[in-house]
C-alpha cells in the first residue's frame, strides 16, 4: 500500500527508490546487477514542459549515503537537443517544480528561512533563487493562477498558543488518528498570495480544511475560482468523508459538488469552464472499487461517469487543447494510455512497451506529452511524444549504468483461479536463464491489496533474479489491473480468496518445469506482507518468509492506523458492531500464525503509521513461543517504509540474505 499522494492507492506499496551514484569503478568488475548497484539508481519526476514547448523541467533525486538523506535537484532538458543540466544546487528539499504561464520564471517549493517549505522562484535562465512566501507553518502545495498574477497554497493552522499554567497542558482530543498521535490535529486552509508572494491572506477557514492526505487543488482558466477536495475535521480518516467543494475568489462562496460517498480526487476544470472533471471511486467502499472519471457542472448537478468504456482504475486525467482527455492505468501487467473526447470513445495510445508512472505526466501547450516511464530492463528516464499518435522516444540517460547491466529478461504469466477469474503475474529470471537448469522460486508480492506488479523496471526482482532465483510478483484479487468485478473482490475476503489466487499462479509457473519446488520463498512488504503470513499460516513447503510491515491484525487496523477506519469498508464494517469481530479474527492472519512453520524474517518501522508496529511484535511473539525460527529487525523511523538510503538499503540487504541463507 502507498503512502497518499493521489493518485492514490490507498495502502502500502513500496516507494519508488532513488539512490545518490557512487564511482562506476566500484562495479567493472561484474555485469550482473547487485545490491552494490543500488547506490546508482537515480529517481524522476514532476516533468513540466515550458509555455513554448522547447524545455522540460524534472527532478532528480539521489542519494547521500554520507549524510544519510535523498538529494533533490532541479533539471531543464532541451527537447531539441536532448541536453539535461541543473537548475539548483544545495537545496535537497526542493520539489513541485512550475513554470510561470508566461515561461519567463520557474517556481518550486523549498526549505525556506525559517526552515519550512516555501515557494521559490527564479528566472527560466537560472540563477539565484528568491524566496516569495513566508508560511508560518509551511507551504504544503501551491498553483500559479492561468493569469499569472497570483498563487493558490496550502498551508496546516498553528496550534493555539496556551498560556500561564495551561502551558503546561499537553492535553488533546483525539479523532480518527493513528494511536502515537502526539498533538491535537489541525486543518489546512488555503491561502492566497500575488506572483511576488505578496498580500497574503486566508481563503478558507474553519474546522472543515483542506484534505492534505490526497488532495489536491486547481484554478478555472479565468482565474476566478478554485476546486479542490476538502475533509469535515482534521483527523487523519476523515479523509474518508471528504468533498469535492468550489469557491469564488472575490465572493469567497463556497459551493459543494460533490460530498460522497466515494472520495473525490485530482479536480480540474474544462478550458471552457463548463464542467468540472475528478476522480472518484465507482462503488461506495473507496479504494476496494476502481476510480472512475466523473463531471459536474459549477452548480454540482449533471454527476456522471465519463469513461464507463475502460473497466480500469482512472485515478487522474490531462486536457489537451481540444478539450480531449488523456486518461491511464495499469492494464493488465502493463500501463495503458488512451485519449478520447467527454463522452466519446478512447483509444489507446502506442507507448512501445514503455511503462508511463502516472503520477508523473505532462501536456505540453501543441499537446506534446511528456512522461517518466520504465521498461523492464530500463529504469526510469523521461520520455517525449511529439502527439498522441507518435511513439515514444528516450531523452534522457540518467540510469544507463543499470540498463547496460546483464539484467533478467521479464515476462507476464497468465492462470485462472478456482473461481474462475483471469489472474496474471510477472515473472523475472536470472540472467542467462536456461529453461533446461531447475531454479528456486521466491515470491516477491505487492502491497496494497489495490496495487499491482507491472513489467516495469523493479530493482529488487532484478537483485534477486541475479542471485540465481526466479522471482515472481502475482497479481491478486484486489489489484487494481484487471477491473472492478476483480478489484472489489477482496471484500471480505482479505486473504482466503487471494491466497488461493497466488497459489494457483504457483502452479502455473510449477507446470513450466524450472522451479526447484524444494527451494521456495514468500516475502512482502505491507499487504505484500500480510499475504505472506496469510500464506505461511495456511500453505506448507516454503524455505524462508520475509514480513516487512505485515498486515497481522484488523484490529489493530481499525483502531491504532492513521486510515484506521478505512478498512471497515473491507471487513462489513465496525469490528464493534454485532458479531462482526469475529470476521476480523477470521480474516487476520494472526489468527492462524500459530500454524506458521517457516523461518520468519520480521521488518518493520516503529514509527510507522500505516501498519502500526504493534502487528509485527504480536507475530514475533506468536512465532517464538510456537519454537519457530525468527527474527525482528525494527527501524526506529518514521513512514511505512524507511525514507533514508541506509536503512532502505538495509532492508534490501536483510531481506535477500535471509532468503540466500535458508535455500
Amino acid at each position: 500500500m502507498k503512502n497518499f499522494k493521489l493518485p492514490y492507492l490507498p495502502i502500502l506499496l513500496l516507494l519508488a527508490i532513488s539512490i545518490f551514484p557512487k564511482s562506476h569503478s566500484v562495479f567493472a568488475q561484474s555485469s550482473n546487477l547487485t545490491l552494490e548497484h543500488f547506490d546508482l539508481l537515480v529517481g524522476l519526476s514532476s516533468p513540466k514542459i515550458s509555455p513554448d514547448g522547447t524545455k522540460i523541467l524534472l527532478i532528480n533525486r539521489k542519494a547521500d549515503f554520507e549524510e544519510n538523506k535523498y538529494i533533490n535537484s532541479l533539471w531543464i532538458v532541451s527537447k531539441d537537443t536532448k541536453e539535461a543540466k541543473p537548475l539548483t544546487y544545495n537545496r535537497p528539499s526542493i520539489h513541485q517544480p512550475e513554470w510561470s504561464p508566461n515561461g519567463e520564471h520557474i517556481t518550486f517549493l523549498a526549505e525556506g528561512n525559517n526552515k519550512k517549505q516555501q515557494i521559490f522562484k527564479l528566472t527560466s535562465q537560472g540563477g539565484e533563487a528568491q524566496q516569495l512566501t513566508h508560511s508560518k507553518m509551511g507551504v504544503i502545495t501551491y498553483k500559479w493562477s492561468p493569469n499569472g498574477l497570483f498563487f493558490a497554497y496550502v498551508e496546516k493552522d498553528s496550534l493555539a498558543e496556551k498560556k500561564g499554567v495551561e502551558k503546561h497542558n499537553k492535553s488533546f482530543e483525539v479523532g480518527y488518528d493513528w494511536y502515537l498521535a502526539k498533538e491535537a490535529s489541525v486543518p489546512a486552509h488555503i491561502w492566497i498570495c500575488s506572483n511576488e508572494g505578496k498580500n497574503a491572506y486566508q481563503l478558507t477557514s474553519g474546522e472543515v480544511g483542506y484534505n492534505v492526505f490526497s488532495g489536491s487543488i486547481n484554478w478555472s482558466y479565468d482565474s476566478k475560482k478554485l476546486v479542490y477536495i476538502a475533509q469535515p475535521k482534521p483527523h487523519s480518516a476523515e479523509f474518508l468523508n471528504s468533498s469535492l467543494q468550489l469557491i469564488d475568489i472575490e465572493t469567497r462562496k463556497i459551493t459543494v459538488l460533490d460530498k460522497g460517498p466515494g472520495v473525490p480526487a485530482n479536480p480540474s476544470f474544462s478550458k471552457d469552464l463548463s464542467v468540472v472533471l475528478y476522480s472518484k471511486t465507482r462503488g461506495l467502499e473507496p479504494f476496494f472499487n476502481p476510480m472512475g472519471l466523473f463531471s459536474v457542472d459549477q452548480n454540482g448537478v449533471k454527476k456522471k461517469d465519463v469513461i464507463l468504456d475502460i473497466d480500469r482504475n482512472i485515478s487522474n486525467h490531462f486536457w489537451f487543447s481540444d478539450q480531449s482527455l488523456l486518461v491511464g492505468a495499469p492494464d493488465g501487467t502493463k500501463v495503458s494510455l488512451w485519449r478520447g473526447l467527454l463522452d466519446g470513445i478512447y483509444k489507446n495510445l502506442d507507448t512501445n512497451g514503455v511503462l508511463p508512472s502516472l503520477n508523473n505526466i505532462a501536456i505540453g501547450p501543441d499537446d506534446e506529452i511528456v512522461f517518466i516511464g520504465s521498461k523492464a530492463s530500463e529504469p526510469s528516464e523521461l520520455y517525449y511524444m511529439k502527439n498522441h499518435q507518435s511513439i515514444p522516444e528516450k531523452i534522457t540517460s540518467f540510469n544507463d549504468t543499470i540498463s547496460q547491466l546483464n539484467l533478467g529478461k521479464v515476462s507476464s504469466i497468465n492462470w485462472k483461479s478456482e473461481d474462475g477469474f483471469e489472474e496474471d503475474g510477472v515473472i523475472t529470471y536470472p540472467p542467462d536463464f536456461s529453461s533446461n537448469k531447475k531454479y528456486p522460486l521466491v515470491l516477491y508480492i505487492h502491497g496494497g491489496p489495490m496495487g499491482s506488479s507491472l513489467e516495469d523496471f523493479n530493482f529488487f526482482a532484478q537483485a534477486f533474479a541475479a542471485q540465481g532465483w526466479v522471482v515472481f510478483q502475482p497479481n491478486y484479487r484486489g489489484s487494481n489491473n484487471l477491473g472492478k468485478a476483480y478489484q472489489r473482490s477482496v471484500i471480505n475476503d482479505a486473504g482466503e480468496g487471494p491466497g488461493k489466487d497466488v497459489m494457483a499462479g504457483i502452479e502455473a509457473i510449477k507446470k513450466l518445469g524450472f522451479i526447484d519446488e524444494n527451494k521456495m520463498a514468500v516475502s512482502g512488504w505491507s499487504y505484500g506482507g500480510f499475504m505472506t503470513v496469510w500464506l505461511t499460516s495456511h500453505y506448507q513447503g516454503w524455505k524462508a518468509a520475509v514480513a516487512g510491515a505485515a498486515v497481522t491484525d484488523w484490529f489493530d487496523w481499525y483502531n491504532m492506523a492513521d486510515m484506521n477506519i478505512w478498512s471497515g469498508y473491507g471487513l462489513g464494517g465496525s469490528p464493534w458492531l454485532n458479531d462482526n469481530a469475529d470476521n476480523y479474527r477470521k480474516q487476520s492472519p494472526i489468527t492462524y500464525a500459530h500454524q506458521i512453520k517457516t523461518p520468519t524474517l520480521i521488518l518493520s518501522n516503529t514509527l510507522d503509521q500505516r501498519v502500526t508496529v504493534t502487528q509485527s511484535f504480536k507475530l514475533f511473539h506468536n512465532l517464538k513461543d510456537n519454537g519457530v525460527e525468527t527474527k525482528f529487525i525494527a527501524y526506529p523511523v518514521s513512514g511505512h517504509f524507511p525514507q533514508d538510503p541506509v536503512h532502505r538499503k538495509d532492508v534490501f540487504k536483510r531481506w535477500m540474505f535471509w532468503i540466500k541463507d535458508h535455500f
